[in-house]
């Protein structure tokens, strides 16, 4: 399985973005697909997640929303209101257990696209 992300670049602060991650190589259509995220000189963290429903971290909810197109084997993630801290690197992944799951999702576990580099400037 590869899973592809894309869709990063330099932003202004307020903006939006809309990052995808195709998947290739089996249909993840049964999966969680998630997205986690990278701020230099800080560890990963996890954003948001969907299965069968979605799940978010705290400081996702409100300005991203994750969703998916089965029949692309894409999920997406649109962050709106972008401010500088949104700045890292967005990886996308997937996971046989559920959304929530997701969440606590080591390197280890699963499936883990490259990733793409979001940068807002103020």
């Amino acid at each position: 399985v590869q899973l592809q992300a894309s869709g990063g670049g330099l932003v202004q602060a307020g903006g939006s973005v809309r990052l995808s991650c195709a998947a290739s190589g089996r249909t993840l259509s049964t999966y969680a697909m998630g997205w986690f995220r990278q701020a230099p000189g800080k560890e990963r963290e996890f954003v948001a997640a969907i299965r069968w429903n979605t799940y978010y971290a705290d400081s996702a909810k409100g300005r991203f929303t994750i969703s998916r197109d089965n029949a692309k084997n894409t999920v997406y993630l649109q962050i709106n209101s972008l401010k500088p801290e949104d700045t890292a690197v967005y990886y996308c992944a997937a996971d046989s257990r559920t959304a929530q799951a997701m969440s606590v999702m080591s390197l280890g576990h699963g499936y883990w696209g490259q990733g793409t580099q979001v940068t807002v400037s103020s």
